[in-house]
């Protein structure tokens, strides 16, 4: 091993702290390549392109982007489909939400053993700070992390190391304890302070780790998902429009998708041919796409919610037109749902 260029593998969220962990190892000399893990549930920059409140927020993927700050190689997996069993029957059960944070942590670390074996690297790399994350970053889940995921002393954590026993890496001298941190609890000031020591000027802070599934909204939208399909399941698609528009379920069998501005009602755009779509021809207004199966007095109100969101709403009548997949379009002409009439209980 003396002899060798040591190898480590790096999980990158693209977050400030797995940025760190990178550097604090690529400094004592090691060989650091990143791998990111894409379960289609990420925040990422293509979500902060769609909607005009997002627009100061770069539109980047913050995993390459941290990737190129430290100089190192990135690979991208798809775990997509693997991921689901994870989502669905989480051991360690889910968080807040619908966040199985500690078994998607022993699971990616998992799967980073398995890419390490296969390109022969040393060791694994994560940001974890103990006490940073109720579920899957406390004292006493940071081993079974180690353990379940089959890494052992195999997996490192530079920025809390020393509130941890010594692993592989450090007992056998390939990194130097010494220069490992000791960062524990939610305050983010140490991470602040490492970052500018090592020159960093710009990172990514996303609100609730970087997971769409810790988000209350979101998990609430994939719950009523499932409910109304019968059966715990999803496609990459759902999970990209549940991110998208209002959502309002008037009955159980149909949901509309109420674009909010612009940017959504173009996202949308790329969907009408998988759903009914709902557009104000008699003044400017919302896309709409309808999810179920609506029968015409179904419709019929889902025209009423579309010209309520229009510029007309306190107009006498608007019209609409309906177009159903590979359909013909028709128009409807309608009173706009009073403003009045409470939406609230519609709303998911």
């Amino acid at each position: 091993m003396q002899n060798k260029q040591l190898k480590a593998v790096a999980l990158v969220s693209g977050g400030l702290d797995s940025m760190l962990a990178a550097k604090v190892v690529q400094e004592q000399g090691v060989h650091v390549e990143g791998i990111n893990f894409f379960t289609g549930f990420c925040v990422e920059g293509h979500t902060h392109a769609i909607r005009k409140k997002d627009q100061a927020r770069p539109k980047r993927n913050n995993a390459l982007w941290a990737a190129e700050q430290l100089g190192m190689k990135l690979h991208i997996v798809d775990i997509i489909e693997e991921y689901k069993q994870v989502l669905l029957h989480p051991r360690h059960g889910y968080g807040a939400n619908l966040n199985p944070c500690l078994d998607c942590k022993i699971f990616m670390v998992k799967k980073a053993l398995e890419w390490m074996e296969e390109h022969d690297f040393d060791f694994i790399i994560t940001g974890e700070v103990v006490g940073q994350r109720p579920m899957s970053q406390r004292a006493d889940t940071m081993p079974v992390v180690a353990n379940e995921s089959g890494a052992e002393d195999r997996l490192l954590r530079p920025l809390c190391a020393k509130n941890l026993p010594a692993t592989l890496p450090e007992r056998e001298g390939w990194v130097d304890r010494e220069k490992l941190h000791d960062f524990s609890g939610r305050t983010r000031k140490p991470q602040i302070a490492l970052a500018r020591e090592f020159g960093f000027e710009d990172w990514a802070t996303p609100a609730g780790g970087c997971c769409f599934l810790t988000d209350e909204v979101y998990s609430r939208k994939l719950a009523d998902l499932w409910q109304a399909q019968g059966h715990r399941e999803y496609e990459l698609d759902d999970i990209m429009l549940l991110k998208v528009g209002r959502h309002i379920r008037p009955a159980p069998h149909f949901k509309l998708i109420v674009g909010r501005e612009d940017g959504e009602n173009q996202f949308l755009e790329g969907y009408r041919k998988q759903f009914t779509a709902l557009r104000t021809v008699s003044c400017p207004g919302p896309l709409v796409l309808v999810d179920g199966e609506p029968s015409d007095d179904d419709l019929a109100l889902a025209a009423r919610i579309t010209a309520r969101y229009s510029k007309d709403r306190m107009a006498e009548s608007v019209t609409i037109s309906v177009t159903p997949p590979n359909g013909e379009t028709r128009e409807l002409q309608v009173v706009p749902l009073p403003p009045n009439q409470i939406l609230e209980e519609w709303m998911i």
